[in-house]
C-alpha cells in the first residue's frame, strides 16, 4: 500500500480550515432527525397492517367468531386485508418518494420492500385457502369444490388473476430466480404488481360487504390505494417526465477511458437544478432504437455544472455495452436523484472512503462535494490491475486540493483467503485500522463489486464502529 497524496498541514490554510469548521453541518443532529423520521416510518408501516385488522374487527368482524366455520372465514378475511395492506406499503416504498429516500435511503427502502414480499404473498395465499375452507365448512362440501361458486361471484375472477400475478412477481424476485433474468426482463415482470393491485381492488369493494358503502373501512382502503397508486404515478412517471422535459439532456460525448469503460458526457439546461448530491445515482434512459427500453441505474461520476453532467459506464452485459456506442445528440430521460450515499448520511466530520473497480465513480463525485477540513478524510482506492484505475488521477487531484490522504492498493487478492486486500498487503500485515487509524470516529463509505464489498463491509463491522457510520453502495439489483 502506498501513499499517493500527503495531507496538507492544518496550518497551511488556517482561515479556510476555521471557516470549514465554523460552517460544518451538525452531522449528529442531522442523523438524529433522520433516525426519528425512520422510526416514524417503521411505526406507520406496522400500524397500517394493525389498522386494517382493527377496522375489520371494529366494524362487526369481532361478532363473526361464533362458529368454527365463521372463525376460519374471518381469519381468512383478516389475512387478506393485512396482506393487501403490505402490498400497498410495498408500492409506497418502491415509489421513490423523496421524503422516504432522504430519510432511509433508496437501498433500505427497497430492502424493506423485498422483505415484505413473502409475508404478503403468504397472507394472500392463506386468505384464499382459509376462505375456501370456511365456506366449505359452512356448506358441508369439499373446499376445492367451492372454487367454482366463488368464481361466479362478481369481480372474483379478477381477484384470482391478481393472486396469480402476485405469485409470479414474488417468485421472480427470489435471488436464485432473479439472477436468471436481465434487469429489463425482471423489471417488466415486476410491473405486473401494479396490474395485480388494480385487479384486486374491485373484489374488495364489492364482495361480502366487508368494505360496504359509508364505512370507515372503505374510506381507509380507498385512501390507502390513492396514496400507493398516486405515489407511483407521481414519482415514477409524472415527476421524471417533467424533470426530463425541463432539463432536456442529450449525449454530448462518449469517451473510452479504459478497455470496457467509457464516460458519457451529458449536456442540458440548469443541471444544478437537478438537486443531486455527490454519490447519488439516477435512472437513465437513452432514446435510441436499441436502448430506449433499457433503464440504467448509474451514479454520477462528477458533480453537475449548470450545463453538463457525467456518468461512467463499465461493460457488464449487453445493456451497458450498448451505451458505449450511443450517438452524440441522443436524448436522455432521467429519474432521480436517489440514494443516501452522500454527505446527507454522515454522522461525523471525519471520512474514511474505500472504493474498488467501477465503485470509484460515486466516490469521485462524493469526494468532490463532501465537506471536511484538511486532514479529516482518508481515501483508499483498490484495483486488481493498473488498467482498472478509472478516475484515480481525478480523485487524487481532489484529495490534494482538499487536504485528504489518498492510498492505493493494486493487485489480486491472496489465493484461498477471504480478504479484500492485495496479496502483498495482506502478507505484510496491513489492516483496516493501520490504514485508517481514526476509523472509530469516521463515517465509512464503501463502494465496489459485490463480492469484494461483502468482505470489506464485514471487516468494517468487525471493527466495532456503529452501524450508522457505515454506508455501502451496491451495484446489484
Amino acid at each position: 500500500m502506498s501513499t499517493q497524496v500527503r495531507p496538507r498541514a492544518a496550518t497551511a490554510r488556517p482561515r479556510t480550515a476555521l471557516a470549514a469548521v465554523a460552517t460544518a453541518p451538525d452531522y449528529r443532529r442531522n442523523f438524529a432527525r433522520r433516525a426519528r423520521l425512520s422510526d416514524l416510518l417503521v411505526v406507520a408501516l406496522w400500524a397500517s397492517g394493525a389498522a386494517a385488522a382493527a377496522l375489520f374487527l371494529a366494524s362487526g368482524g369481532v361478532d363473526q367468531f361464533t362458529s368454527v366455520a365463521e372463525t376460519v372465514t374471518s381469519i381468512g378475511i383478516v389475512s387478506g386485508l393485512v396482506g393487501t395492506d403490505f402490498i400497498l406499503v410495498m408500492l409506497v416504498l418502491a415509489a421513490r418518494i423523496p421524503l422516504i429516500d432522504r430519510t432511509i435511503g433508496h437501498d433500505r427502502a427497497i430492502a424493506v420492500h423485498r422483505s415484505l414480499g413473502k409475508p404478503a404473498l403468504y397472507l394472500l395465499l392463506a386468505h384464499g385457502a382459509l376462505l375456501l375452507t370456511g365456506y366449505g365448512l359452512s356448506s358441508g362440501i369439499n373446499p376445492i369444490a367451492e372454487i367454482g361458486p366463488m368464481l361466479s361471484l362478481p369481480d372474483m375472477p379478477l381477484a384470482f388473476i391478481a393472486l396469480g400475478l402476485m405469485i409470479a412477481v414474488v417468485v421472480s424476485s427470489l435471488i436464485a430466480v432473479r439472477r436468471r433474468f436481465s434487469y429489463e426482463g425482471w423489471h417488466l415482470v415486476h410491473l405486473l404488481s401494479y396490474v395485480s393491485v388494480a385487479f384486486a381492488l374491485p373484489h374488495q369493494l364489492s364482495v361480502g360487504g366487508v368494505l360496504a358503502d359509508g364505512t370507515l373501512q372503505r374510506v381507509y382502503w380507498i385512501a390507502l390505494y390513492v396514496v400507493a397508486l398516486g405515489s407511483i404515478v407521481t414519482f415514477r412517471f409524472a415527476e421524471p417526465l417533467v424533470s426530463s422535459l425541463r432539463h432536456r439532456m442529450r449525449v454530448a460525448a462518449v469517451t473510452e477511458i479504459a478497455p470496457g469503460v467509457s464516460t458519457i458526457q451529458l449536456a442540458g439546461n440548469d443541471l444544478r437544478g437537478l438537486g443531486a448530491s455527490g454519490g447519488q445515482f439516477f435512472i437513465w434512459r437513452f432514446w435510441t432504437p436499441r436502448t430506449w427500453w433499457h433503464s440504467h441505474p448509474i451514479s454520477l461520476s462528477a458533480m453537475p455544472t449548470a450545463s453538463s453532467a457525467r456518468i461512467t459506464v463499465r461493460n457488464l452485459g449487453t445493456g451497458s455495452a450498448q451505451l458505449t456506442t450511443i450517438p452524440v445528440g441522443t436524448r436522455v430521460s432521467i429519474e432521480g436523484p436517489y440514494g443516501l450515499f452522500s454527505d446527507a448520511a454522515r454522522t461525523s466530520p471525519k471520512l474514511a472512503i474505500i472504493a474498488a473497480g467501477i465503485g470509484v465513480t460515486p466516490v469521485r463525485a462524493l469526494l468532490e462535494q463532501a465537506s471536511f477540513a484538511p486532514g479529516e478524510a482518508t481515501i483508499l482506492l483498490r484495483a486488481s490491475t493498473a488498467e482498472e484505475t478509472y478516475h484515480w488521477d481525478e480523485i487524487r487531484a481532489i484529495a490534494a486540493a482538499k487536504g485528504a490522504t489518498c492510498y492505493s492498493m493494486i493487485g489480486h487478492r491472496p489465493r484461498g483467503i477471504d480478504s479484500w486486500m492485495t496479496a502483498a498487503d495482506y502478507e505484510r500485515g496491513v489492516t483496516l485500522q493501520s490504514a485508517f487509524p481514526e476509523l472509530a470516529d469516521s463515517d465509512v463509505f464503501l463502494c465496489g463489486p459485490t463480492t469484494w464489498l461483502d468482505l470489506i463491509e464485514a471487516d468494517v463491522h468487525a471493527s466495532g464502529i456503529r452501524p450508522q457510520q457505515i454506508h455501502a453502495e451496491r451495484f446489484d439489483w
